[in-house]
């Protein structure tokens, strides 16, 4: 949500210079709930792409730089690269700790390290799931819910068939923004540090960004998973992503 402080901080150094920022609940996520069956997933383009163009319709800008983090960074690197009408106000899209490939990186949140994160999100993820059970009994029921055990469980029962996919495979396959960043055609900063464990080998695009000029990968020893912690309350990828933009 909007209110996340890897959000707020990043918006309030935008702001400290001359840059507006437009933080973006997703759906379900900013404290009212979300009135359909569907909800937010890691390739939502479709949800981005209507912020976009609403805020081109309000303001008029010349420029605009799209910054993601995690869930949000795939989903800003596969908007980037899945089409060809991308608006041309878009100058450049920074990445932070994106899951490019979200088999591997659901693989990963499933290793013994990550367990606790992994119990606490999936908690999460049933509690927003929940008053859908009375919205539409219809879609999900009771015995659903309690079948699910597992982040992929999630993905099988609700993430997929609420979005039009077959399965959580399905879903993965599709979603990930690895097949996409060949076609990226715009300065695109992507970190993600060595030691996320939230992250599996392949999400690391060494080999794309070698291939495409406009990508740009660092992969620092530190950071964790939207960690960078830095100087002066300044996260280290904040002010990355700054220096990023100013120098195109």
């Amino acid at each position: 949500n909007a209110q996340r402080p890897y959000i707020t901080g990043a918006s309030k150094l935008f702001n400290q210079n001359e840059v507006d920022a437009c933080a973006v609940n997703f759906r379900g996520c900013s404290g009212v709930p979300n009135k359909l069956y569907r909800s937010y997933h890691s390739g939502a383009t479709e949800d981005l792409d209507a912020v976009i163009k609403y805020v081109l319709e309000k303001n008029r800008y010349k420029e605009i730089y799209i910054k993601g983090i995690s869930l949000g960074a795939n989903m800003a690197l596969k908007y980037a690269g899945e089409r060809n009408d991308l608006p041309k106000e878009i100058k450049a899209v920074v990445a932070i700790s994106a899951p490019c490939d979200l088999k591997g990186s659901c693989d990963a949140l499933m290793h013994l390290k990550n367990r606790h994160y992994a119990i606490r999100f999936l908690a999460h993820l049933k509690d927003k799931l929940k008053p859908k059970l009375e919205q539409f009994p219809q879609n999900i029921s009771l015995r659903d819910l309690n079948s699910i055990k597992s982040l992929v469980d999630f993905d099988n029962v609700y993430t997929s068939k609420a979005h039009g996919f077959k399965d959580a495979i399905d879903y993965y396959e599709k979603a990930s923004c690895l097949q996409f960043l060949p076609n990226i055609k715009v300065p695109t900063l992507i970190i993600n540090a060595l030691n996320d464990s939230f992250l599996s080998a392949e999400c690391y695009p060494v080999k794309e960004a070698k291939q495409n000029p406009n990508l740009h990968l660092e992969m620092p020893k530190y950071g964790g998973h939207v960690g960078f912690i830095d100087k002066r309350n300044v996260y280290y990828n904040e002010r990355k992503a700054l220096d990023f933009i100013n120098q195109l």
